[in-house]
């Protein structure tokens, strides 16, 4: 029995190792399967985490190479701006300043557009003696040298006068836009104003109390690549040759002096333009009157070439225009005949020289000389007319030749001096103008211009002016202008 039990055991043990092993292996599968499944998801977690970390490494790269980028562009693309005269220059090699502005600040503008503003505060003060007459209080020929100002013809019963004046009318700022679009052309506004506007009731523009002042446009101009429309000096006029001045203008006399709305095309040393017509004339036997005639079909045309290089600069410019006169008819009346209407024209033009030439590091000349037929209103403030009334009612140009010629000498970079003269002549038939109109107009300076702090003057110039009549009078005119001016 017991050999049949161990027999029995032996036989059965073989049968129960399969089946041991079976259940091993399914007890065992279900902790492998959770083993796996745990792994894979903490692998994923980190190529999860890891593309994450990469992402944000390349959106950090993209965002810095964008702002480098802004920064060049500001760097190297810096706002343009109308050329003032410099009291100092900036050391060679000085390292740049950090851009303020590497987007752009108005969300209407065009995209990269940058902006500027300048402009300067003036604080003007004169004594002003005159010997055949007084000007008048509140006129511009009391605030700065205007030659047609000057009283001549007073004879006895006039009174020269000392008068001293001090404004702040000529202080101006500016503001520019300038954009480079990605089609490579070139934008540009510019808008200018002073506080030379006077004004139009008791407590504007007064000297009683409150001493304020309308603004003043000067100029309003896009360029778009080499054109330029709006206003701005015309062409005919050489700004850079132009005198450093304690006046606001100085050889007023000699000088061509206009700005107004026009067309201009410029290509390197050429510009043209097409500019605002506008007709000044004498009345038959009129004297010193002035009348603005009728603006004639044709838009004033000039010509400029302008050469430059290290010792200077030289330009010639040419202008035709066309002068137009026009009056309406008057119908008879029991006490006067009728009156038919008059309409006349004319051609102007002239032809002006000038530039600047350096004489060393720290003296130069410079000169404008203008000379025409029907052009006045473009030479010193409109000193003399474009054309006389004949007694018919056809207009006859007056001729004139106007310039002046200065030297400027530095001492040293807070210290320099300008010495200049100036004149004009007119030719014209005295028997339709009349003996009181202006024959031709002089004038000299001399001033010196310190600079204490950089972009800060303090200036004091003597002025000499004189003004003659056809019948032969003069008139003397003596003034001590000073400034203080800012610039910014």
């Amino acid at each position: 029995m017991s050999a049949s039990i161990a027999s029995t055991s032996k036989a059965a043990t073989p049968r129960r190792r399969p089946l041991a092993a079976a259940l091993l292996i399914a007890l065992a599968l279900p902790g492998m399967a959770f083993a796996q499944t745990a792994k894979e998801k903490e692998l994923e977690a980190r190529v999860a985490q890891l593309e994450a970390m990469v992402q944000q490494l390349v959106a950090q790269q993209q965002q810095q190479q964008t702002q480098i980028s802004e920064v060049k562009t500001a760097q190297t693309a810096a706002p343009a701006a109308p050329a003032a005269p410099a009291t100092a220059t900036a050391a060679a090699g000085a390292p740049k300043a950090a851009p303020i502005q590497s987007t752009t600040i108005m969300p209407t503008a065009n995209p990269g557009t940058r902006f500027s503003y300048g402009g300067f505060i003036k604080l003007d003060a004169s004594v002003t003696d005159t010997n055949d007459g007084d000007i008048p209080d509140g006129t511009v020929g009391r605030l700065f040298y205007v030659p047609k100002a000057i009283p001549v013809g007073g004879g006895h019963l006039a009174e020269g006068g000392t008068d001293t004046d001090m404004g702040v009318n000529f202080s101006r700022f500016w503001f520019g836009a300038d954009t480079d679009l990605e089609s490579g052309d070139k934008l540009k506004a510019y808008l200018e104003f002073d506080l030379f506007g006077g004004g139009s009731t008791a407590f504007t523009g007064n000297e009683i109390a409150t001493n304020t002042y309308a603004l003043t446009l000067r100029q309003a101009y896009v360029q778009w690549n080499n054109w330029l429309a709006g206003q701005t000096w015309t062409n005919f006029q050489d700004t850079a040759a132009l005198p450093d001045t304690v006046d606001f203008l100085g050889p007023t006399e000699g000088t061509v002096f206009v700005r107004q709305a026009q067309l201009r095309y410029t290509n390197g040393p050429w510009s043209f333009s097409m500019e605002n017509p506008e007709t000044v004339y004498t009345p038959f036997r009129g004297n010193m009157a002035q009348i603005a005639g009728d603006d004639g079909p044709m838009p004033d045309l000039t010509g400029r070439y302008t050469f430059k290089g290290d010792w200077g600069h030289f330009g010639i410019a040419g202008l035709v225009r066309q002068l137009k006169y026009q009056t309406a008819g008057v119908p008879a009346t029991p006490t006067v005949p009728a009156r038919p209407a008059v309409e006349d024209d004319t051609t102007g033009y002239g032809i002006s020289v000038s530039g600047k030439f350096n004489l060393g590091k720290n003296d130069d000349i410079r000169y404008m000389v203008t000379g025409g037929s029907g052009i006045g209103r473009y030479i010193g403030l409109a000193l003399n007319n474009d054309a006389v009334l004949d007694a018919t009612g056809d207009l006859d140009n007056i001729d004139l030749i106007a310039g002046f010629v200065g030297w400027r000498h530095v001492f040293s970079p807070k210290l320099r001096t300008n010495l200049f003269y100036s004149r004009a002549s007119y030719d014209q038939d005295v028997d339709l103008t009349g003996l009181g109109i202006t024959k031709g107009a002089q004038s000299a300076h001399l001033n010196l211009i310190y600079t204490p702090l950089p972009k800060l003057d303090l200036g004091a110039e003597l002025i000499w002016g004189q003004r003659e009549l056809e019948n032969g009078d003069r008139g003397d005119l003596n003034r001590l202008q000073t400034h203080v001016k800012y610039n910014f």
